[in-house]
């Protein structure tokens, strides 16, 4: 599903130059929950927001379905972006006038569906991430955990192809961060999301099928639980 060709990104030029990410090759299957980890700076979010199209790569490609993303022009990746692709951030960002499904139904309005149709998506959405009931609580009625329900449910209510996560549990003490991956290990098991994290908690490895950690803008090891570990 997606494949990744000696992907590269720097920043910066010369003496100074950062390669956060020194060409680094993968596969990641439909269907797989993978966890991508590494220190601070080894390049995890770097190759995250890259994936997600929010960020350009300064070498080497990667496809999506057979699709060439990384040569999209500006306006398609855009579009891309907005209707195949869901990403969850770890600070929630949701905006705080607004519901929870407000703050859901309004990427559909973006994509020019109508209302009524956007808010019965949204609410599907919800009751996915279980939390149907509370659609008309705005975030500070709700607990952390169920602000990232929220945010997942936003970005799944556009039946995305993949989802990446940046960390999402880590503004969430043990209880919610649970709440969170047992959401996303029922949207993988029970729908086959396909889910791409970042995290660096150990534990969290319970809930994934393979492990791809990074150091230094390199890809360390690729861990399928089933295969043991590949080093690389």
């Amino acid at each position: 599903m997606i494949i990744v060709k000696d992907l590269k990104r720097c920043y910066g030029t010369g003496d100074t130059a950062v390669r956060a990410l020194k060409g680094v090759s993968f596969e990641i299957s439909k269907g797989e929950f993978v966890a991508i980890m590494g220190a601070s700076g080894s390049g995890k979010t770097t190759l995250l927001r890259i994936l997600a199209l929010l960020d350009d790569a300064t070498g080497g490609e990667y496809t999506i379905r057979g699709l060439k993303v990384s040569s999209l022009p500006e306006a398609e990746r855009s579009y891309y972006r907005l209707t195949q692709v869901g990403y969850i951030f770890q600070d929630y960002a949701l905006i705080s006038e607004m519901s929870a499904a407000e703050n859901v139904y309004l990427l559909s309005l973006m994509e020019g569906k109508s209302k009524k149709e956007s808010y019965r998506t949204a609410l599907e959405a919800l009751e996915k991430v279980g939390l149907e009931g509370k659609h008309d609580r705005v975030p500070d009625e709700l607990s952390g955990g169920e602000k990232q329900r929220v945010a997942i449910a936003r970005a799944i209510a556009k039946k995305p192809d993949i989802l990446f996560a940046d960390e999402p549990c880590a503004n969430l003490d043990t209880a919610n961060s649970k709440q969170v991956l047992d959401v996303f290990k029922d949207l993988n098991e029970k729908y086959g999301q396909t889910i791409v994290m970042v995290t660096h908690e150990p534990w969290h490895i319970d809930y994934v099928d393979r492990v791809i950690t990074f150091k230094d803008g390199s890809l360390l090891s690729d861990e399928r639980k089933s295969e043991g570990p590949k080093e690389h």
